[in-house]
């Protein structure tokens, strides 16, 4: 069948992988035939998503351990670097690494954690963003994903730092996606889920029911297909079904 393995051939980034939804999308995207760079800040934890997607079959993976909360630009630039060297291509990045504190009062935050909220949530998927840009101009059809978060679209009370950075998010997302406008092989699109089954959600809502909950993984189907699809500089607020 033509579209057996709509991601064949592409290479795709994916930060956070090795736990919640970095790790879904990485098998989903292994699953439609993507060679996947698995990007994290635990090893172990990288390389038992490596075994998962071989067990299952899929194209051989990558692995890259990087700490987004201390990288710098020449980090940055070296990633960008290594898989141009490695893979010598890349079609798309899924950033899927988010940096969370647990709701409280602004008058309990501190500095340092707004920094490393800001740091991994914002900052990172632009700084990935600008130094793989010249391989991701160079592919046919590149896809970036962002992924948002409910408080950052719409702020609430107690959401502090978590919900500025994720709103800094949308705004870069913004700014991108015009700038990017112009090349018909760039495409960017935001994504902003409801509550999911997710690591996340067991730390901001300890006492609910989630079993009812979608999961990383209904999630991680759909940015998958999005993907391969044609959409591009969409904010889409996501629902099951």
């Amino acid at each position: 069948m033509e579209n057996a393995l709509p991601l064949k051939d592409r290479v795709i980034l994916v930060t956070g992988a090795g736990q919640g939804l970095g790790r879904a999308c990485a098998l989903a995207c292994a699953a439609r035939g993507a060679t996947v760079i698995l990007l994290g800040r635990t090893t172990g934890k990288l390389e038992k998503v490596y075994d998962e997607i071989i067990a299952a079959g899929g194209p051989m993976p990558a692995i890259f351990p990087m700490d987004l909360e201390k990288a710098g630009d020449r980090d940055f630039d070296t990633l960008a670097e290594a898989i141009g060297y490695q893979m010598r291509r890349l079609d798309g990045v899924i950033h899927c690494a988010s940096e969370f504190e647990s709701p409280s009062p602004l008058g309990q935050q501190s500095i340092a954690a707004w920094q490393r909220l800001y740091k991994v949530n914002t900052l990172a998927p632009f700084a990935i963003n600008r130094s793989c840009l010249q391989l991701l101009a160079a592919a046919p059809d590149a896809g970036v994903l962002l992924i948002g978060e409910t408080h950052g679209h719409k702020p609430g009370a107690y959401w502090g730092g978590f919900a500025v950075s994720k709103a800094a998010l949308e705004t870069y997302f913004r700014i991108q996606a015009e700038e990017w406008a112009d090349a018909a092989n760039l495409r960017l699109n935001l994504v902003v889920p409801g509550p999911i089954n997710s690591p996340q959600r067991l730390r901001s809502h300890p006492g609910e029911d989630k079993s009812r909950l979608p999961t990383p993984a209904d999630l991680a189907e759909y940015l998958a297909d999005l993907m391969s699809g044609p959409e591009r500089g969409r904010l889409v607020e996501w629902r099951p079904g």
